[in-house]
């Protein structure tokens, strides 16, 4: 069965969400790391009995020496695809030279690149909002688009609302990115 190391930084409900329908089924998620060391996440992977590693960036002398650290935590695991879900740092080239990712973002690439983007994209008068699974380039949130939803924004609903559509697309394209993936070898190129 194939391997993946998911990297997340927050509650973990995208993490969460991989678990219930990766997990097992369709690869091995055989760690997940973080950067935070309050991350709610990493509850959510004990749980279901995948080991944890807590990087913490703040121990880290610059954005190189923790992706150095973060490409041989993962280089330990030897998966076959690195999922970002959540993982809320800007990587370097040591990252993205080394290690084959792919990103979940809440925005249609190439808009809203970078934080905030539900929020920026919920007070734009862009028509639609949208999720992007992309793979991970040097540029952020540039490289190759593997797999985008859509919908039609709604003037009358609530950046709360807004929030909950952008979520439920995620559960939905993240797995189908994954699954995609490695039911066709990898074979997509990094751009």
């Amino acid at each position: 069965m194939k391997k993946i190391v998911a990297l997340f930084s927050g509650e973990g409900t995208n993490l969460a969400n991989l678990i219930e329908k990766i997990h097992t089924k369709h690869a091995l998620i055989t760690c997940a790391i973080t950067n935070n060391p309050n991350a709610g996440g990493i509850a959510k992977a004990r749980n279901a009995g995948i080991p944890v590693e807590i990087l913490d960036h703040r121990a880290y002398d610059s954005r190189e020496a923790y992706d150095t650290a973060l490409v041989e935590a993962i280089g330990q695991y030897t998966p076959d695809l690195v999922v970002l879900c959540g993982f809320m740092r800007i990587l370097t080239p040591v990252f993205t030279t080394n290690i084959r990712a792919i990103n979940l973002h809440p925005s249609l690439l190439p808009a809203f690149k970078g934080s905030r983007a539900i929020e920026r994209c919920f007070e734009s008068d862009e028509p639609l909002g949208g999720v992007s699974v992309h793979w991970v380039s040097d540029e952020l949130d540039g490289g190759a688009i593997i797999l985008q939803k859509s919908f039609t924004k709604n003037s009358s609903d609530t950046l709360e609302e807004f929030s909950a559509k952008i979520h439920e697309i995620e559960y939905e394209i993240l797995p189908q990115g994954i699954i995609s993936i490695l039911k066709n070898g990898l074979t997509a190129e990094v751009n």
